[in-house]
């Protein structure tokens, strides 16, 4: 009887090692993932510094002021102007709605019956 616990504890050792070093490769390939993850995102993160740096240097005032200036016989771009701009009594708006409800055919509801109503 002996040996027959000392055989099965043996395997349930052997199957417990197993199931051990089967979640510890795991383990190890899912942190070894999440890196591969994180450097994805820190140089998407760096990409994207870099993009809105180079956008900010594209759009600054100074350049695009001489860059119409250049296009000016294709673009024909003017400098905004106060009177382009139009006033809020310029803007038509669609007429109020009426939106009151007729209310004359509704039933009136109680928690008296018909009897107690009556009296």
């Amino acid at each position: 009887m002996r040996s027959l616990f000392f055989v099965f504890s043996a395997l349930a050792v052997i199957g417990l090692a197993y199931w051990a070093y089967y979640e510890n490769y795991r383990t190890q390939a899912a942190i070894s993932h999440a890196e591969r993850l994180e450097d994805q995102i820190s140089t998407a993160r760096q990409r994207l510094r870099v993009l809105n740096a180079e956008w900010a240097y594209l759009n600054r005032p100074s350049r695009l002021r001489e860059l119409a200036d250049l296009n000016f016989d294709r673009l024909r771009l003017m400098p905004l102007d106060a009177q382009q701009f139009g006033r809020i009594d310029d803007v038509d708006y669609p007429p109020e709605e009426d939106l009151r409800m007729d209310l004359s055919g509704l039933v009136a509801v109680t928690n008296q019956s018909s009897e107690e109503a009556a009296e």
